[in-house]
C-alpha cells in the first residue's frame, strides 16, 4: 500500500478495465514518474498494491502515486507504441531512458546530371541513392576522404558547382574529375558513379575487376595515361580490400551487447551493413538497479527503433540481442510494419552472429568501464582544484566564459559548465552579443554575464567558481558585474591568462580581489581541469562565431540591396546558376530574372560593381 494517503487504491482498482491499453502514474507535482503498458490493465495494476511486493523500486515508486490515469487500445502492439511514444514525450524518472535522439548519417549519391557525393542526415527527401546507416558523422567522414582517394566524384555543394569556370584545387589534387567544367564526359563520369556505388555495396571485388578491363583496353588503345590512372584505382581499391573486414553472411543487422554494474549500464550498438562492420556506438541509458537485462534491451529497441522519427529508415532486417525478450514477436512485426519490410529479432544465435554478440558485448564493458574511469578521473581533478582555492565547501559546478569575433563583427560570448562527472552540454549556452562598440571585448563579457546572471535571485543556483577567459581587464568586468547584483554569495572568479608565450602549460590564474598569481605544475591535475573547461569554452565560442559569420557572408552581398528579398536573391541564384555568375552578369543579363525590373537590374549591377 502507497504511504500516501491521498490515494484510494482499492477504489481505484475497481474501476480499472482488464482491456489492453497503457497507464500513467503521477507524483504530488502531477509529474509522470512511470509509464506501463498491459494486455490487461486490472491484473497489471493490481500487482502494484499487493502486500506482498519485494521489489524495492515498486515500493518507492507506489509511494510517490498520487494518480493513474489509463489508455484503452485495440493491441498489443498499440500499446507497445503509446508506451514508448509517451516515455519519449514525458521522460519518467522511472522509466529506462534512452538519451539521444540524433538521427544517423547517410552517405548519398545524388540525381543530377553530374551526381554529388555527401553526408547527408534527417528524412530522405532529396532523390538519390542512400547507403549507411553510420554511426557518426566522424564515419561518414572518413568514408568521403576514403571515396575522393577511389572515385574522383564530385563532393561540392550544388552552388559552388554550377559557378566554376575552372577546376578547383580539388581536380590539381586528383580527387575530382571536374564535371563542372567539362573535363570528363559525361559517360566516364556515369561509370565512376556507378562503381563508386558498387564499392559501397560492399562489392569491391567486382569494381576491381571492371577496371582491370578497362585499364587493359585502355592499353591496348595506347592511351598510357588513362592506363595509369585505372592501375592507381586498382591499387587503393586492394589496399582497402585488405584493411576492411568482410563478413560471411550477414548482409545486414545491428548486434546489441549489454554490460552492467549494478544501477549502470552499457548498450553497445554493432552496425553491419553489406557485409562489413561500419562502426557502432554505446549507450547509457539511465535504468534502476533492479531493471533486468531483458527489461533494458526492450526499453532499448521500443525507444531507439520504434517511435523515433530520427531513425527512420535505418531499421536493420535483423536485430541480434544477448537476452530473449517476452515481446521480440510483437516488436518484430511493428518494425516490419513501420519498414515494409521483415525484421528479425534473434536472440540464441550461433556462428558469426555469436561471434558478433561477444565483440558488441566486449565493447559495451570496456565503453562502461572507461567512462567511470573518466568519472574518477575527474572527480579527482576537482578534489585538486578545490585544494587550490581552499573553498569551504565542496565544489559541484563550474562555468567558463569566452569571447569570440573577427575584429569586433559577428561578437560571440560563450558560456560552459562543467559537473564533477565533465562536460555538462545541456546547459552550455551561447549568446549574440549587440549593442556594443565593436571590439570592446570588456563590454562583451559584461554583456554575457549579465545575459547568464542578471535575473538570478536565487544564490543556490550560481555554480561554485565563474572562469573568465582573458587577463585583469575582462576578470574586473566580472567583478564589477557581481558587485552590482548585490547576492548574498557569488561565485569565485578566476581570470585565466594564457601567459606571454601562449603554450598549453603556462597559463595564469588570476583571483578576484587581490588580483594574486597563480601558476601551477604542468602537471596539475588540477590544471588539467582549468585548461579542459578553457578550451571547451573557446571552441564553443568559435564554433558559434563562424557559423554566424558563413550566414551572414551567404545572404549580406545580394539582400543588402534595397528591393531584394529573399525570393529575388533566390531567384537571381537560380536562374543565373550561383553568385559567381549573378557578379559577372551585366544589365540586360539580369533584367531576364523573372522579377528583376530594369531598374533594379541597374541597381544590382551598380552595387556588385562599386568600388
Amino acid at each position: 500500500m502507497p504511504d500516501n494517503n491521498s490515494f484510494d487504491s482499492q477504489a481505484f482498482l475497481k474501476t480499472v478495465t482488464e482491456k489492453a491499453g497503457v497507464y500513467r502514474m503521477y507524483n504530488l507535482e502531477q509529474e509522470v514518474i512511470y509509464v506501463g503498458k498491459a494486455k490487461n490493465l486490472k491484473k497489471r495494476l493490481s500487482s502494484y498494491f499487493r502486500k506482498d511486493v519485494n521489489s524495492v523500486k515498486t515500493k518507492a515508486l507506489v509511494r510517490q502515486i498520487l494518480a493513474i490515469d489509463v489508455t484503452i487500445t485495440h493491441t498489443e502492439g498499440e500499446a507497445l507504441i503509446l508506451e514508448n511514444n509517451y516515455i519519449k514525450k514525458y521522460q519518467p524518472k522511472y522509466n529506462i531512458l534512452l538519451r539521444d535522439d540524433k538521427s544517423y548519417p547517410y552517405l548519398l549519391i545524388t540525381q543530377h546530371k553530374h551526381p554529388k557525393l555527401g553526408m547527408h542526415r534527417g528524412f530522405k527527401r532529396q532523390k538519390g541513392e542512400y547507403f549507411g546507416p553510420f554511426p557518426t558523422a566522424g564515419a561518414v567522414w572518413e568514408s568521403l576522404r576514403l571515396m575522393q582517394k577511389i572515385f574522383p566524384i564530385r563532393q561540392c555543394e550544388d552552388s559552388y558547382y554550377k559557378a566554376r569556370t575552372r577546376p578547383c584545387l580539388q581536380h590539381q589534387l586528383g580527387r575530382c574529375s571536374a564535371p563542372c567544367v567539362d573535363k570528363i564526359s559525361v559517360d566516364d563520369y556515369a561509370q565512376q558513379v556507378d562503381m563508386a556505388k558498387l564499392f559501397l555495396r560492399g562489392k569491391s571485388s567486382d569494381v576491381i575487376d571492371m577496371l582491370v578491363d578497362k585499364m587493359e583496353q585502355a592499353s591496348l588503345a595506347l592511351k598510357f595515361e588513362q592506363a595509369a590512372q585505372y592501375r592507381d584505382q586498382i591499387a587503393t581499391l586492394r589496399k582497402v580490400q585488405q584493411q576492411q573486414f568482410v563478413s560471411g553472411v550477414a548482409a545486414e543487422m545491428d548486434v546489441i551487447g549489454v554490460y552492467r554494474q549494478k544501477a549502470q549500464v552499457c548498450i553497445h550498438l554493432l552496425f553491419v551493413r553489406d557485409h562489413k562492420i561500419l562502426g557502432s556506438k554505446s549507450y547509457f541509458p539511465t535504468i534502476m538497479a533492479e531493471d533486468s537485462e531483458e527489461e533494458i534491451i526492450a526499453a532499448f529497441i521500443g525507444q531507439h527503433y520504434l517511435v523515433n522519427e530520427a531513425f527512420q529508415g535505418a531499421i536493420p532486417k535483423e536485430i541480434v540481442i544477448s537476452h530473449a525478450i517476452e515481446n521480440a514477436a510483437e516488436l518484430g512485426k511493428l518494425l516490419s510494419i513501420q519498414s515494409d519490410y521483415e525484421v528479425k529479432i534473434s536472440s540464441n544465435v550461433r556462428q558469426e552472429r555469436k561471434q558478433y554478440l561477444k565483440l558488441a558485448t566486449t565493447n559495451a564493458e570496456q565503453a562502461l568501464i572507461t567512462r567511470n574511469s573518466e568519472k574518477e578521473s575527474m572527480q579527482k581533478r576537482f578534489e585538486k582544484l578545490n585544494e587550490v582555492f581552499e573553498l569551504p565547501h565542496e565544489i559541484q559546478r563550474l562555468e567558463c566564459f569566452d569571447i569570440s569575433h573577427t575584429m569586433g563583427q559577428q561578437t560571440v560570448a560563450s558560456c560552459v559548465v562543467f559537473n564533477t562527472e565533465g562536460p555538462l552540454k545541456s546547459d552550455y549556452r551561447r549568446y549574440n552579443v549587440v549593442g556594443i562598440t565593436p571590439g570592446d571585448d570588456y563590454a562583451a563579457m559584461s554583456f554575457a554575464l549579465n545575459k547568464r546572471y542578471g535575473k538570478v535571485t536565487d544564490v543556490d543556483k550560481l555554480p561554485d567558481v565563474v572562469f573568465i577567459d582573458g587577463g585583469k581587464g575582462q576578470l574586473a568586468r566580472a567583478e564589477e558585474f557581481f558587485q552590482q547584483l548585490a547576492l548574498d554569495r557569488t561565485p569565485l572568479l578566476v581570470g585565466v591568462a594564457k601567459g606571454e608565450s601562449r603554450k598549453p602549460g603556462l597559463e595564469t590564474l588570476i583571483m578576484a580581489g587581490s588580483h594574486q598569481l597563480i601558476s601551477l605544475p604542468g602537471n596539475s591535475p588540477a590544471l588539467h581541469l582549468v585548461q579542459h573547461i578553457r578550451d571547451e569554452s573557446h571552441r564553443f565560442a568559435i564554433t558559434g562565431h563562424r557559423a554566424k559569420r558563413q550566414k551572414n557572408a551567404k545572404t549580406s552581398t545580394l539582400e543588402s540591396i534595397p528591393g531584394i528579398g529573399a525570393k529575388k536573391r533566390q531567384a537571381l541564384l537560380k536562374y543565373l546558376g550561383g553568385m559567381q555568375e549573378v557578379k559577372n552578369a551585366d544589365v540586360k543579363t539580369l533584367e531576364k530574372v523573372p522579377g528583376i525590373s530594369t531598374a533594379l537590374a541597374q541597381n544590382i549591377y551598380d552595387a556588385l560593381h562599386d568600388n
